[in-house]
């Protein structure tokens, strides 16, 4: 019995833990459950994306067996073109300062410019590819629509971006961006290297074509020409010629401030003084000289030097370009108003000055500006030759009839050399001097040349030869015009010596003669004895010694005899010094010598007078009334005669007969005296 109930004790404690057991793995299962059910939701949630992702795979075997060769087609360029793609952005880090190192910058650009280039060569074939692939999904419903959908509008993304319109977009602006770097650095190499020339008052040492050597050094022109290599593989030269025309004009302007050019700039009106019109043309001849045989010279040859590889067409016409900016249309353009100004007969001299300065650069002008480019420097300077000619052999031959009209013009009140008179002779003797006869002779033959007519040397010495004739002429007029006879030989003894000392031993003498200039010598001679005749040599009349020996025992009356002279005398001496004090003598030798005579006529005869019979009158309480001067006072008062006046020296202007010359009716060739200060 009681083994039994032992038995059943045991039992019942192995059921009991059993029990327990199977109970604690049902509350670990049930955890276990309570656990994955976010997990299955989740899934759950997941499966209908999940089930189109795998969509494919539930195509039939043969469809999946097509794509898999349509995808390894395209996957191969595809994956050529992302392998580029990458390394495009790994050269912008690589891309250095090309100031520092224009080497390094440019080896990086041109790889650069092979990996976008393969880029835009094998792009349009992994589109392509990548099209067939979409397009087979579509046509066997391999994939979701959503996805060929998405895959669609992505291709025609990169279709627009490999396009000719859009490739530089392809590396991301990266190429253009270092293209802008590289101009900069152009624009900084010519900035920094771009020194204007230094110049003096007076530039030019001699008459010899200077080359000026290039203004650039070969190291800085060596990268200039490297990196126009790159830009114009980039169509970019235009830009290349804008900044390197905008910097050396710019330099060369520099260079032409120091000058101070502004007299350039002035109008027609402001033009009309001939002594503003000399100094400007001297100026003017200077620095054009300067300007084209060093400045634009310089930069002919940079140019050249610079864009040699490109061609002539484009450096010269970089040239043309820095020339009309840099001020050489300015020069061209002061010629022109020079010729616009009024006639004047020395203006003559100044457009020949002008002719002689473009003559003295035609060769270099020739050379510089004669392409095509500088089309229009040639207009303007063959218009202002024209001009230039025209205008100068229209002067010359309208002179002889300006002196003509002269001749009714009233002669100087006081005896002197018409302006007129002086103004020829200079004039003649200047225009067959060394100077200007060669250049008036060319410029007469060019002019004649289109008339069809032919010129001699001699047509040039017979129409001065009329000029001087002309103003023989109008000595005779003049004197005529006189209403006091005396002071007519004055001014024919003023004009007469005037032509003879001014003419001889000159070239226009020359022509002339020897017997006509002694002529002249003659005349001068023939109205200063009859000047001297009919004034001065009448005085010591009036100190006759007649009666006054008689009357040795009556010295009142010989006193009052001595005041009666001596009265008239001072009277008539102070009448002619009174008029001839305003009267004048030109030249100081003739001067010198009349008043010599007028002395050796005067002065002897009154100091022996005085001497004699002076001391009858000095004891008189009157005395001072009839010994007036002294034989030395008189002397110096005959010596201060005939002296010139300082006056402004007037430019000349053209009287008008004509409507080629100006309206202005100054009187150039007033007869009216232009006196000097001896």
């Amino acid at each position: 019995m009681g083994s039994v109930g032992d038995d059943g004790i045991a039992n019942l404690m192995s059921a009991r833990k059993s029990l327990k057991i199977n109970l604690e793995k049902s509350r670990t299962l049930e955890l276990s459950i309570k656990k994955a059910g976010p997990r299955l939701e989740e899934i759950n949630q997941r499966l209908p994306s999940l089930e189109a992702a795998v969509r494919p795979i539930r195509a039939q075997r043969d469809a999946l067996d097509a794509v898999g060769g349509h995808i390894n087609r395209a996957v191969v360029p595809a994956a050529a073109v992302l392998k580029v793609f990458d390394a495009i952005h790994g050269l912008e880090k690589s891309l250095s300062d090309p100031q520092s190192d224009l080497q390094g910058y440019l080896s990086v650009l041109k790889n650069l410019q092979e990996a976008l280039k393969f880029l835009s060569e094998n792009c349009g074939m992994a589109i392509q590819w990548l099209d067939d692939i979409v397009e087979y999904l579509e046509d066997h419903n391999v994939a979701d629509g959503r996805y060929t959908s998405s895959l669609k509008k992505a291709l025609k993304y990169l279709r627009e971006l490999q396009s000719k319109e859009e490739k530089g977009r392809l590396d991301g602006g990266l190429l253009e961006a270092a293209l802008d770097r590289l101009e900069v650095e152009f624009r900084r190499l010519l900035t920094e290297n771009s020194i204007p020339l230094p110049m003096s008052s007076s530039p030019l040492k001699d008459e010899q074509a200077c080359i000026a050597p290039s203004p650039l050094p070969v190291s800085v022109i060596q990268k200039l020409q490297a990196i126009l290599g790159s830009l114009i593989a980039n169509n970019r030269l235009e830009k290349c010629k804008s900044i390197y025309v905008d910097v050396r004009s710019s330099n060369v302007r520099a260079s032409l401030q120091a000058l101070n050019l502004d007299y350039l700039e002035i109008s027609v009106s402001e033009f009309n003084d001939v002594q503003s019109i000399e100094g400007y043309i001297a100026k003017w001849s200077k620095h054009l000289e300067f300007a084209v045989k060093h400045l634009f010279e310089a930069e002919y040859k940079l140019c050249n030097d610079v864009f040699e590889r490109l061609g002539l067409d484009v450096w010269r016409g970089c040239f043309a370009n820095i020339a009309a900016q840099a001020g050489m249309l300015a020069f061209l353009q002061f010629g022109k108003t020079v010729t616009e100004s009024k006639k004047d007969p020395i203006k003559l001299l100044k457009l020949l000055d002008i002719f002689a300065s473009l003559n003295r650069l035609r060769l270099d002008f020739n050379r510089l500006f004669g392409g095509a480019a500088c089309a229009e420097i040639q207009n303007l300077t063959r218009d202002l030759i024209k001009r230039v000619i025209e205008g100068a052999s229209e002067i010359f031959w309208e002179l002889l009839v300006q002196v003509e009209l002269q001749r009714q013009a009233p002669p100087p009140p006081d005896g002197s050399v018409p302006r007129l008179v002086s103004f020829i002779t200079d004039y003649c003797n200047r225009l067959v001097g060394n100077d200007y006869k060669p250049i008036l002779n060319q410029v007469l033959a060019i002019e004649r040349s289109w008339k069809h007519e032919k010129f001699q040397e001699s047509l040039l010495h017979d129409e001065l030869l009329k000029l001087i004739q002309a103003i023989e002429l109008n000595l005779d007029s003049w004197s005529k015009a006189y209403n006091d006879t005396i002071l007519s030989y004055v001014f024919l003894m003023n004009n007469h010596w005037h032509l003879y000392k001014h003419l001889k031993g000159t070239k226009i003498g020359a022509l002339l003669g020897d017997q006509w200039l002694r002529e002249h010598q003659d005349y001068t001679e023939y109205y200063s004895t009859i000047f001297l005749r009919e004034s001065w040599a009448k005085l010591p009349s009036h100190l006759s010694r007649e009666g006054l020996i008689l009357f040795s025992g009556g010295r009142a009356t010989a006193r009052d005899l001595v005041k009666k002279r001596l009265k008239a005398f001072n009277e008539a001496f102070d009448n002619i010094y009174k008029k001839h004090s305003s009267w004048i003598i030109l030249e100081k030798d003739l001067r010198e010598k009349t008043c010599q005579l007028i002395i050796q006529a005067i002065v002897p005869v009154y100091r022996s007078y005085m001497q004699n019979y002076g001391p009858l009158v000095e004891q008189d309480s009157s005395a001072s009334k009839y010994s007036k001067f002294t034989a030395q006072s008189l002397e110096k008062m005959l010596s201060s005669l005939f002296f010139p006046k300082p006056v402004r020296h007037g430019s000349f202007k053209v009287r008008q007969n004509s409507s080629k010359f100006s309206n202005g009716v100054e009187d150039q060739y007033s007869a009216s005296p232009t006196p000097t200060v001896a």
